[in-house]
């Protein structure tokens, strides 16, 4: 760390030497979105889903112990972006004065927006409409070309594979292919690591403690249940993609004699928490391979529960959350290669190597951890950072060190 950044930092800890300007963009980049909320799907109604900014309907009886109000919600998946943007009009570090902000977020609902072309028969300049028109009325604003949106931010609540179209008949929309999004700080449930300037933040869980009272309740609970399985599995197999790699793990599973459960989650079971967070409450392991990216929500779901993920590729967590989870990938998690399962490696022998003792250690350090990869609600008293937090501290950084770069290299 450069020495004129530690005297930034000490200066002003709480914004990391930076203030943050929020666009007022035109409705039809947001608003309007969640006002057309019962048309983004084509099989059911989001309206519910993204209430309560972005946190879904409150869920007023839950199977295990939890105070009241209740810190459980229906949550979508997809939600982050709502989420950020209602938590970012109360952040401190916002300001009304583009004079003085150092860094802009711009409040673009991209995973809304294509999520109303994806399951539908749609043409290439629909899925890029909106964001074309989002690039243009940015190029008219002050504050953009100041510094052609390198000290821009956004967050997209999809995986940013759902914006990254290879050729016009493919999935998905072209937005991050422009040139002025590769200029812009881009935050998304899953990365593309190889990329600069592009980061991974936790999926939005259905967790969203409001006090410390409601989120210590949660980590002592979790720390103390009792677990009867060794691992465990929640997920539907992929019939599009010649040998699913997870046709492998319930066959495992299958062969645990009781060891293992699998969950079929074909048939909507896994859309609500309930079961989900059961099974992993029972679980010391969870099995966690990619999902439509290499990412997949069970995997906060089950740090969540205390359950100890286990991954099969390197991107599906350590090349993503680095903010987030604890810089020791063993510390936390196991890591078996999807090769070596292939080609007969038990899951079950793997996991029964590790000690009670270790066991205990890699749990305590995910309940230790939780507190950054959920999300508070907005109006929230705890006292420390959550993910939001989290990532808001992590982009203030990465724009100041890239502003003490430029300003050496100017000097």
């Amino acid at each position: 760390m450069l020495a004129s950044e530690n005297a930034i930092l000490e200066e002003d800890p709480v914004c990391k030497g930076g203030r943050i300007f929020v666009y007022d963009l035109p409705p039809r980049f947001n608003a309007d979105l969640l006002a057309n909320c019962s048309t983004l799907n084509p099989w059911l109604s989001l309206c519910d889903a993204l209430s309560h900014g972005g946190l879904g309907k409150p869920m007023t009886t839950t199977p295990w112990p939890s105070s009241k109000p209740s810190p459980w919600f229906y949550t979508e998946q997809f939600s982050g972006e709502v989420i950020f943007h209602t938590r970012i009009l109360r952040h401190p570090c916002v300001t009304n004065d583009s004079d003085s902000a150092n860094v802009f977020y711009v409040p673009f609902y991209a995973g809304l927006d294509v999520s109303r072309y994806l399951w539908r028969p749609s043409k290439a300049e629909d899925r890029d409409h909106l964001g074309h028109k989002l690039v243009e009325w940015l190029s008219t604003q002050p504050a953009w070309t100041r510094a052609r949106g390198r000290d821009h931010f956004t967050m997209i609540g999809r995986i940013t594979w759902d914006f990254r179209r290879p050729e016009e008949n493919a999935w998905g929309s072209g937005l991050l292919n422009m040139a002025e999004m590769k200029n812009m700080t881009r935050l998304a449930i899953e990365s593309n690591p190889w990329e600069g300037g592009e980061y991974g933040v936790p999926y939005p869980t259905s967790f969203h403690p409001q006090n410390e009272h409601q989120l210590q309740e949660w980590q002592e609970f979790v720390r103390n249940k009792e677990r009867g399985l060794v691992f465990s599995f929640a997920g539907a197999t992929r019939k599009r993609i010649p040998n699913d790699f997870r046709l492998e793990l319930l066959a495992q599973c299958s062969d645990s004699r009781g060891a293992c459960s699998a969950m079929d989650c074909s048939d909507s079971k896994c859309e609500t928490p309930e079961p989900v967070v059961q099974l992993f409450l029972n679980s010391t392991f969870c099995l966690q391979p990619r999902g439509d990216g290499y990412t997949r929500r069970s995997i906060f779901d089950s740090v969540l529960a205390g359950c100890i993920p286990v991954f099969f590729w390197n991107q599906s967590s350590y090349w993503q959350y680095k903010w987030f989870f604890p810089e020791e990938d063993e510390s936390y998690s196991v890591f078996i290669d999807r090769e070596d399962v292939r080609k007969g490696t038990k899951i079950m022998e793997v996991l029964s190597r590790f000690s009670q003792e270790r066991v205990k250690a890699m749990r305590n350090t995910l309940i230790d951890a939780l507190p950054k990869l959920v999300y508070a609600t907005a109006d929230h008293e705890l006292s420390g950072a959550d993910a939001f937090d989290t990532a808001i501290d992590g982009v203030l950084r990465s724009m100041l060190r890239m502003n003490l770069r430029l300003q050496k290299s100017s000097g």
